[in-house]
């Protein structure tokens, strides 16, 4: 039996533990609860390597245009729910100076294919097997879109699914800002 003592310690690391674990959970959640853009600064990191759907993504296909980046993965039920919008956006202003880049977040290559065709979507998505585009974007969680303006700089990021029409304002938005 343990000593009273021993019961003690026991007591304080457990109220230890769940105050840790509160307080962990508390700063991983969108700093905005309003699911408004969190402004960023800083250039964009490099968007490159194999696509999801055959060839690769690389900086030529969004240079000098403002771009929609968002982080997705076929397992994931927020990703699934905004992507018909992003796909619509995308075929609104995919001629007006915006270039959308989706960013597979480890997932299993056929399933993702299998999103990309499910949902027809045609921009393309860059393969992130190890997670480090996401890390490289201080991604911490799904799904999440970072809106980037013409010159290059990160503008917005936004956490969760999102409705086409917030981001729609935002791109309207660095789209008139030039």
């Amino acid at each position: 039996m343990a000593s009273p003592r021993t019961k003690l310690w026991l007591i304080v690391l457990a109220v230890v533990g769940v105050v840790g674990g509160l307080w962990l959970v508390t700063a991983m959640r969108p700093s905005d609860e309003s699911g408004d853009a969190v402004e960023l600064s800083g250039p964009m990191p490099s968007l490159s390597g194999p696509a999801v759907a055959g060839g690769t993504v690389g900086p030529d296909l969004y240079r000098g245009r403002v771009v929609v980046v968002n982080f997705w993965a076929s397992w994931c039920g927020p990703c699934r729910r905004e992507q018909p919008g992003l796909e619509r956006l995308w075929r609104e202003y995919g001629d007006g100076g915006v270039a959308f880049v989706g960013v597979n977040f480890r997932d299993d290559p056929a399933a993702a294919r299998e999103y990309v065709r499910e949902f027809s979507v045609t921009y393309p998505s860059v393969v992130d097997a190890d997670g480090k585009i996401a890390y490289e974007f201080g991604i911490p969680y799904l799904p999440a879109t970072v809106l980037v303006d013409a010159s290059g700089q990160m503008r917005y990021r936004l956490l969760g699914a999102q409705p086409e029409q917030r981001v729609r304002d935002h791109v309207q938005e660095l789209l008139a800002s030039g």
